[in-house]
C-alpha cells in the first residue's frame, strides 16, 4: 500500500492431496485418508507459535497429486467478458487484506473467521521478503513466518487468496518488504529495477519462494486465484523491462494458468507506468475512498486487453496508516459503507484495505517521508489501520456493522455468525526496578568484535540490520566546550560524553539528541579530564521508509561528524544485538543479560539516587497472571524505547509523542504465573517505575494537536 495523501522442502506433498479432495469424487479410500489429513492438522493447530510445523513425508509425489486431483472437475478463476469467472461463473471478489506477519499464528484462524463473517470471500496477503530471508542464504518459513500453514487454515475456511509476492510490498513495512542485506551489497543495486544484480537476487528469491506455493494455486486444488507482482510500481518509476523481468520470472514457475495482476494508482500516469499491455498481467487500480470509484474502473479499462477487465479495487481503504506524532486515524463507517456499495452494486469487486491490521511486532513497522528524506515519519508499532477488525480482533464496532450491512447484500448465502469478542484483562500494576543501564551492558558485551574504522560506518555494513548501534571516539577538550554537528544521521542519536580517565565507572552524561528531522549541532560543555574525553553516539534504528524515491535507507551515521567543523576520526562501533520478530530469542544475549539481578550496593546506590537523567536503560519486573487472556501494557510516563515480554520483541513505545500509549499483548505470548517484562528505556522512567496492564487500546498521548488527522 502506497503512502497517498487521502487521495492514497517438503512443505507437505500431503497437505495439497488435502487440498484437492472434493467430496463428490471420493471413494471410500480418500476419504480415509483425508480424515487422517484433519487430523494431522488439528493436530498442527496446537503447535508451539513460533515452532515449525511436524514435517510430513513428501512420498505423495506431485504425479499422485495430479492423478487425485483428475478424479473431479477442473478448477478453473478465470477472466473473460470483464468478469471473473471462477469454474466457469460469474464471480464477484468481496476481499480484505489480512496479513499473517501481523498476527500471532495463534489467531489466525480467529481473524480469518472474522474475516469470513464479515462476508468475505477472499483473503488478500503480502508475502514480506525480508521476513523470510533476514539473513542472506537465512530461510525462515516457520511460525509467524508459516505462510504455508497460513494458506491451509484459508483453504480450510473457504477463503480464496489474492497473494502479493513483491519483490517490493510498501505495506506500512520496514523497508517495502526488502531485507535491509540488499543495503550492504557493494557496489549498491538498484533496487525496483532492471539493474542485472538486482534482478539475479529476485530470481533467487521467487526461486525458492514460487515453487513453494504453486501447489496452492486454483487450478491444483488450493486457494490462490491471482497473483500481484511489484506494488504500485507506477508511483514509483518507469521501468518496463523490470516489470517483463518479473513477469517472466513468474510464469517460469506458476505455469501460464495463474493470473497475475498489477496495482497502480488510480491516475492515467501511474497506470500508464505501472501496468504491462496487452493480456498477459491484469491491471488492477487502487483509489482514495472518497472518490466516485467508477471514473476509476473505466480507465482502469483502458489499461487491459478487450474483455479483460473486471472493475476492482485492490485496495478499498476502510481506514488509514498513523505516524508516531499524528492523531489516530479515524474514518468514518457509514462513509467507508456507502462508497462500498457504490462498487458492488454494479458488480464491481473490492478488496478492504484493511480487514484486519494487526500489529507491527518487534522492529518491523516502517516509515515514510514527506518533501524529502529528512522529514522522517516512522510508522506507530500499532497497524490497527481503523480496519473493521480491530488490532486485538474486536468487531463490536460501527465500521464492521455497517461494512458487513452492505456485504449482505450482494451476498448469496447467509453471513455466518459474528464470533463474540476476545476476553481481555486488565492485570494491573507492574512495578519495575532499574537493572543496568545500557552502557554497561556494552561493556559486558566487550569491545572484542567491535569495528574500527577512520570514519563511522552504517549499521547494515556492519551486520546489524535491526535495534541500535553505538558509535565511540575520542576528543580533546577545550575550555569553552565544542560544537558537535552530525549532518546526516538515520534515525536518531543520542549523545553522550564520559571522562574514561577521571570517571572510570561512571555512566557517560547526556548532553544532547539530533534527530534525522531536526539536525542541529549540539554544544558539548568543557569537562576536566586527565585523558582525552569520549564521546558516545547511540543511533536508533527507527524503521526504514517502505514508499517513494528515498526508499535505499541506510541506517546509523552517514556522514562525518564534525567537531567545531573539523571531521573526527579514529571510531570503534558496536552494535547492540537485540532479537527481532523472527529470530531465535535464545541468542538474546542483550536481554537475558539485563534482568540479572544487580549487587546489593548497586541496587541500594539506585535506591538513594533518584535523580534519573536521560540515559537508555533497562527496567524489569513480572507481569503475574492468573488466567490466560490477551492484555494491553499502558506506557503513560514513560518517554520512548522497545518492550519485551517472556523474551518477545513487542515493539517500540513512544508515549511522550504519542499517539500510541499501550503495547498489545496478544494471550499467547503469555503464561500463568509470573512473565518477565524487560524495558529498554533510552530516556527517563515512569516516575514510579510503574507499566500497567489494561484492558484495552489508548492513543490519546502526547502532543500531536497540531497533526493531521486522516478523515474521509
Amino acid at each position: 500500500m502506497s503512502t497517498i495523501t487521502l487521495n492514497k522442502n517438503g512443505i507437505s506433498s500431503l497437505r495439497a492431496v488435502g487440498l484437492r479432495f472434493r467430496a463428490a469424487a471420493m471413494a471410500k479410500k480418500r476419504r480415509f485418508i483425508f480424515m487422517l489429513l484433519l487430523a494431522l492438522l488439528a493436530f498442527g493447530a496446537f503447535a508451539p507459535a513460533f515452532a515449525p510445523l511436524p514435517f510430513i513425508s513428501s512420498s505423495f509425489s506431485r504425479s499422485n497429486l495430479e492423478t487425485l486431483n483428475s478424479m473431479g472437475d477442473e478448477k478453473t478463476f478465470e477472466i473473460a467478458d470483464d468478469m471473473f469467472l471462477k469454474d466457469g461463473k460469474p464471480f464477484q471478489i468481496i476481499g480484505g487484506d489480512l496479513h499473517y506477519f501481523r498476527v500471532l499464528p495463534e489467531y489466525w484462524e480467529d481473524r480469518l473467521l472474522r474475516a469470513k463473517a464479515l462476508g468475505l470471500n477472499t483473503i488478500q496477503a503480502y508475502v514480506p521478503w525480508n521476513l523470510h530471508e533476514p539473513r542472506e542464504g537465512r530461510l525462515v518459513f516457520e511460525g509467524i513466518a508459516d505462510i504455508f500453514s497460513f494458506l491451509n487454515l484459508c483453504q480450510k475456511l473457504d477463503l480464496l487468496v489474492m497473494l502479493r509476492v513483491g519483490p517490493y510490498i510498501c505495506a506500512e513495512w520496514d523497508f517495502g518488504g526488502f531485507p535491509a542485506w540488499l543495503l550492504a551489497i557493494e557496489p549498491a543495486v538498484r533496487l525496483r529495477s532492471s539493474d542485472p544484480g538486482f534482478i539475479d537476487l529476485v530470481e533467487r528469491w521467487w526461486g525458492i519462494l514460487l515453487p513453494k506455493i504453486v501447489s496452492y494455486a486454483y487450478k491444483n486444488g488450493g486457494p490462490i486465484i491471482m497473483v500481484q507482482i511489484e506494488n504500485e510500481f507506477g508511483s514509483y518509476g518507469d521501468d518496463k523491462a523490470y516489470l517483463h523481468h518479473l513477469v517472466r520470472i513468474a510464469r517460469r514457475h506458476l505455469g501460464d494458468d495463474v493470473i497475475l495482476y498489477t496495482t497502480d494508482g488510480g491516475s492515467r500516469e501511474n497506470l500508464n507506468k505501472g501496468t504491462i499491455p496487452g493480456d498477459a498481467v491484469f491491471s488492477a487500480v487502487d483509489f482514495s475512498t472518497g472518490d466516485d470509484p467508477w471514473p476509476n474502473f473505466m480507465l482502469q479499462k483502458e489499461f487491459n486487453a478487450l474483455g479483460k477487465s473486471p472493475p476492482l479495487s485492490t485496495e478499498f481503504y476502510t481506514g488509514w496508516l498513523t505516524h508516531w506524532g499524528e492523531h489516530i486515524a479515524n474514518t468514518d463507517a457509514a462513509v467507508t459503507a456507502a462508497y462500498l456499495e457504490r462498487i458492488l452494486s454494479r458488480n464491481g469487486s473490492a478488496v478492504l484495505y484493511m480487514a484486519h491490521g494487526g500489529t507491527n511486532f518487534g522492529f518491523y513497522s516502517g516509515a515514510n517521508t514527506g518533501a524529502d528524506e529528512t522529514d522522517y515519519k516512522p510508522d506507530l508499532t500499532s497497524y490497527d489501520y481503523d480496519a473493521p477488525i480491530k488490532e486485538s480482533g474486536d468487531t463490536d464496532n460501527p465500521k464492521y456493522r455497517a461494512l458487513r450491512r452492505v456485504i449482505a447484500k450482494y451476498t448469496a448465502a447467509p453471513l455466518a455468525s459474528v464470533p463474540s469478542n476476545n476476553e481481555k484483562k486488565a492485570y494491573g500494576l507492574i512495578k519495575l526496578q532499574k537493572t543496568k543501564s545500557l552502557f554497561n551492558i556494552a561493556d559486558t558485551i566487550g569491545f572484542d568484535g567491535v569495528a574500527e574504522f577512520e570514519n563511522p560506518l552504517a549499521m547494515e555494513s556492519l551486520g546489524q540490520m535491526f535495534g541500535f548501534v553505538l558509535y565511540v571516539s575520542d576528543y580533546k577538550a577545550k575550555a569553552n566546550g565544542s560544537l558537535l554537528f552530525i549532518p546526516k544521521v538515520h534515525d536518531r542519536a543520542q549523545v553522550f560524553i564520559s571522562c574514561p580517565s577521571d570517571n572510570y565507572g561512571e555512566n557517560p552524561k547526556y548532553v544532547g539528541t539530533v534527530a534525522r528531522w531536526s539536525n542541529t549541532p549540539i554544544r558539548l560543555p568543557h569537562t576536566r579530564c586527565t585523558s582525552n574525553n569520549r564521546i558516545h553516539i547511540l543511533v536508533e534504528n527507527m524503521g526504514r521508509l517502505n514508499y517513494g524515491q528515498y526508499i535505499f535507507d541506510k541506517k546509523g551515521i552517514l556522514s562525518p561528524v564534525y567537531l567545531d567543523g573539523e571531521p573526527l576520526h579514529k571510531w570503534k562501533m558496536l552494535p547492540i544485538p537485540f532479537h527481532n520478530l523472527n529470530e531465535d530469542q535464545k541468542i538474546n544475549s542483550v536481554i537475558s543479560d539485563a534482568h540479572n539481578d544487580l549487587t546489593e550496593s548497586v541496587q541500594k546506590k539506585l535506591k538513594n539516587k533518584r535523580n534519573y537523567h536521560p540515559e537508555p536503560a533497562f527496567y524489569t519486573g513480572h507481569l503475574t497472571v492468573d488466567k490466560v487472556k490477551d492484555t494491553f501494557l499502558s506506557f503513560r510516563g514513560w518517554s520512548k524505547g522497545v518492550a519485551f515480554i517472556n523474551g518477545f520483541n513487542l515493539g517500540r513505545f513512544w508515549p511522550s509523542f504519542g499517539p500510541q500509549c499501550n503495547l498489545y499483548v496478544p494471550a499467547p505470548i503469555l503464561q500463568e504465573g509470573k512473565n518477565l517484562l524487560v524495558i529498554l528505556e533510552l530516556e527517563a522512567p515512569n516516575a514510579e517505575l510503574l507499566v500497567t496492564s489494561v484492558d484495552q487500546p489508548d492513543f490519546t498521548c502526547g502532543s500531536s494537536a497540531n497533526s493531521q488527522v486522516h478523515q474521509i
